[in-house]
């Protein structure tokens, strides 16, 4: 059952008049399938309409919507033979950034993301996706593996940012994150980020340092949450639909800016709704996108990156 937000509380009724009348028409003797399908029609129109007008901070709501596919989902419906690697060979293993070895399209890749969990013991277990420093030291260690064995990089994205806690702090959470960013651009081997939720701070720009960075269409992307910035700017989280506009977090407005390089479209009413189909468009665009840079060796590959981040905002 799919759980509605806020702004979709005109749907959500429709959908529920819609269920009473099927489940009178399974009881009674009524033909009322003419209505229904109008009705249907009516929900199906509202749902294309409203995810067609959508503003940033309703995008953040769907970005967040805890239905959205989290990077196991990824993993099991576009790789296959994933084998996990676990700890930074320092601290201990932070479940909130994942990755390992895979085949993606029968190409072996190393594959690294944020998991958020899907109900309330594994978010705590994968600490929400806010990774902690020995996490961005397990995916420095990853990719560095995947370049002595010149290896694709592929990154999934989703976190509201690195853990803020003290003990984070004390462990070098700043340095870690820096670090991860510095060994996404010093790679010799093709990198393909996929921001497929939150994209939030450092803690989503230390995976996102690719030569491609793609973006799912309802994802979004910002050096702080709306929350965040509304509480530096106005002393009060209520104006975060506010920051979230002034900030420009969706991919829409990424792209124009030219900080993203494609968008990958959802299914109607976002990923959470029919979770099969992201992923079957991530897979296809992720194929894409590494064919492309396949060609190019790594003096070539460094070059790219460091042309497509020192041409932002020029």
């Amino acid at each position: 059952m799919v759980s509605f937000l806020d702004f979709e509380k005109p749907i959500a009724a429709l959908e529920a008049r819609i269920s009473e009348l099927r489940e009178t028409a399974r009881e009674g003797d009524l033909s009322i399938d003419s209505e229904i399908d109008k009705l249907q029609q009516r929900a199906n129109k509202m749902l294309g309409d409203t995810y067609a007008r959508l503003t940033p901070w309703q995008k953040t709501q769907v970005a967040r919507h805890p239905d959205r596919p989290h990077f196991k989902h990824y993993v099991a419906g576009i790789f296959d033979e994933f084998i996990p690697l676990a700890g930074d060979r320092a601290f201990g293993d932070d479940q909130a950034i994942l990755g390992g070895f895979a085949r993606l399209d029968g190409k072996r890749v190393m594959v690294i993301g944020h998991e958020k969990g899907d109900d309330t013991a594994s978010r705590l277990k994968h600490n929400f996706g806010m990774g902690k420093p020995e996490g961005y030291r397990k995916a420095i260690r990853l990719m560095q593996l995947a370049d002595r064995f010149g290896l694709p990089v592929v990154t999934l994205v989703d976190t509201s940012g690195a853990f803020p806690g003290v003990q984070a702090e004390e462990r070098g959470q700043a340095e870690a994150i820096a670090r991860s960013t510095e060994q996404c651009l010093a790679l010799g081997v093709p990198m393909v980020a996929a921001v497929v939720g939150e994209g939030g701070s450092g803690g989503a720009v230390a995976l996102a340092a690719a030569n491609r960075v793609l973006m799912f269409e309802h994802a979004v992307y910002s050096v702080i949450s709306p929350e965040g910035c509304a509480s530096i700017l106005w002393r009060t989280a209520d104006k975060a639909s506010d920051a979230a506009t002034a900030m420009q977090v969706t991919a829409q407005h990424l792209h124009a800016l030219k900080v993203i390089d494609a968008i990958i479209p959802e299914p109607k009413g976002g990923a959470h709704r029919v979770p099969a189909e992201a992923i079957a468009s991530l897979k296809a665009a992720l194929i894409t996108q590494l064919d492309e840079l396949s060609g190019l060796d790594a003096v070539a590959l460094r070059a790219n990156r460091a042309d497509k981040f020192l041409a932002m905002g020029t």
